[in-house]
Parts: structure tokens; C-alpha cells; sequence
């Protein structure tokens, strides 16, 4: 037998039997199931278990975490218009250094106080154009 096939034989027949030696995984057992319990039905006139009441919504964050707040504070952030709203100002928003403005049309500005430019939908956060149509 020539050299190269003895080492050819011998690394098939190590390969193999690093097989055949490994132990097999015992599977895996799972806890029993408890017995289920026997329900049982309120008969007239028996008071039934008072319901659990619903726990309160978890409050929305005030920032944002992608979105640094206007300076000056009072306001917070609205996840479901992606803006920050002005709290002492009406219809007032705000996001990315612009300030936004609803009033019977859509104006922005860098300032809260103005001067504001008109301008439509596209010029506005998503959420702002869906909410104010």
C-alpha cells in the first residue's frame, strides 16, 4: 500500500470513530405538568372575585432620546408626533432647531417668537402633517 493511501485510510478511520465514540446527549427532561385544577362556576346569588383593576399606562418620557429639547424648557416630548410640544404656547412644536406652528396652515421659524415662513406638509415632521390636516 502506498503511503499517501495508508494516511488517506488511517485519517478516515480516526475521523470515524471520534464519532462513534462520543457519548450522546441524554434529552432533556421537562417538568411535569401540574394536575388542573377543577373550575368551578359562581352560583347565583355567591359574590364572584372582584376583577384586578388595569394598571396605569407607564407616563411618557418628557425627552426624547434622539432629539435634544428646546432651549428654555417648558415642554415635553410626544412620541407619536416625534416633536417636542410647547406647553405655554398653543399648537407649537418643535425638533431639530426648528419650531413649527399650526395655525389654518403650517408656518416654521428658528424662534418661538418668529418671524415665521409659510410652508406646506413636506415642510414638517411626519407626524406633525398626519395629525394637523
Amino acid at each position: 500500500m502506498t503511503a499517501i493511501a495508508r494516511i488517506t485510510l488511517l485519517t478516515l478511520v480516526l475521523g470515524l470513530s471520534a464519532c462513534a465514540v462520543q457519548q450522546p446527549t441524554p434529552p432533556e427532561t421537562l417538568p411535569p405538568i401540574p394536575p388542573a385544577q377543577p373550575t368551578t362556576k359562581p352560583t347565583p346569588g355567591t359574590p364572584s372575585k372582584p376583577a384586578t383593576p388595569i394598571k396605569p399606562a407607564k407616563p411618557l418620557p418628557r425627552t426624547s432620546a434622539s432629539f435634544a429639547p428646546p432651549p428654555g424648557g417648558n415642554s415635553h416630548w410626544d412620541p407619536r408626533l416625534g416633536v417636542y410640544v410647547l406647553d405655554n404656547q398653543t399648537n407649537t412644536f418643535y425638533r431639530q432647531r426648528t419650531y413649527y406652528r399650526w395655525n389654518n396652515g403650517w408656518s416654521r421659524s428658528i424662534s418661538p417668537d418668529g418671524p415665521w415662513e409659510e410652508t406646506d406638509i413636506h415642510g414638517v415632521p411626519s407626524g406633525l402633517g398626519r395629525q394637523f390636516q
